[in-house]
């Protein structure tokens, strides 16, 4: 039997919670618990609609790696913490949100949902692997655009990108990318080099925004094809445009890489099944207790009860 999976860009969804669920939610003793409540209220829905067979939270081990920022020193740069000396980079977060993770770490594993990450990698980029290494359909529910990159129809391939919550998903397959960007799913990584991208420390080509990023890739096929015509005088490029790119040639070497997410990390073992019960009962009896998570507990059980 086909199983489908579900990878979950997980950071990006306890983001979303913490932002989207009120801080007044809290445990017992008054600590702020609205991305641990969220997340799994977000969970228990996308179970509950899309019923997958498998399921990994993927985790950022490292949010920054080196090597992307080796290759391009403004990724995510405007996100380190200020204040910090010598240690390695720490990403700013809301001082509410950090203490948070641990605890969403042991429901993760007190249900039995796997979690995995791989030092030096994004969660993105265990995403990018598992999809690879994947059989069946997969569905990616990520609230990052970068992901689009990974859209397959061929493959029952797709993101569910949330709108609102994620009660709301939009469901981005390569007739939505085509009619939003002009571009297919491996063409995405083209599209968002060329146009930069502020949240991610990406400059981009100068003068080249999304419109016209597609429009080049329309005409010339791919990066590789926009390049070739930078060289040939008999192309259609602008002066402007033209001067630009030659002047981008360094960051458009070196940016694929930074853009695309791995396909092929080394990663820990793992039981992607989705449980139908919990795998540690106990300890999830006394997280539910001790933060306060009993009606979001519930509805994921019942979720998963199948």
């Amino acid at each position: 039997m086909t199983r489908r999976l579900m990878l979950l860009d997980t950071a990006s969804l306890y983001f979303r919670a913490y932002h989207g669920v009120p801080d007044s939610v809290r445990a017992p003793d008054g600590t702020p618990v609205n991305a641990v409540r969220g997340l799994i209220d977000f969970i228990a829905r996308l179970v509950q609609d899309h019923r997958p067979d498998d399921l990994v939270a993927c985790w950022d081990n490292d949010w920054r790696p080196q090597w992307r920022v080796d290759l391009i020193p403004s990724y995510k740069a405007h996100r380190v913490a200020a204040e910090h000396d010598q240690g390695p980079d720490e990403e700013e977060v809301p001082d509410t949100l950090t203490p948070q993770i641990p605890v969403i770490e042991a429901v993760l594993a007190a249900v039995g949902i796997a979690r995995v990450g791989a030092d030096g990698y994004e969660a993105d980029d265990i995403i990018g692997t598992l999809t690879a290494r994947a059989t069946g359909p997969v569905d990616i529910v990520t609230g990052d655009r970068d992901l689009f990159q990974l859209v397959d129809d061929a493959r029952e391939r797709r993101v569910l990108y949330p709108l609102k919550g994620v009660g709301t998903l939009q469901t981005t397959d390569e007739a939505w990318l085509r009619e939003r960007y002009g571009v297919d799913g491996p063409g995405y990584v083209d599209l968002a080099l060329l146009r930069g991208d502020p949240s991610d420390g990406l400059p981009g080509v100068p003068g080249i925004g999304e419109k016209t990023a597609a429009k080049l890739l329309d005409t010339y096929g791919d990066l590789d094809g926009i390049m070739a015509a930078v060289g040939d005088r008999g192309s259609k490029l602008t002066p402007t445009q033209r001067r630009r790119l030659d002047e981008a040639r360094a960051y458009v070497a070196v940016a694929p890489k930074v853009v695309r997410v791995a396909s092929d990390v080394a990663l820990p073992e793992f039981d992607a099944a989705l449980p139908g019960a919990p795998r540690d009962p106990v300890a999830l009896d006394r997280l539910t207790e001790q933060w306060g998570l009993g009606g979001a507990v519930v509805r994921l059980l019942n979720a998963l009860k199948r």
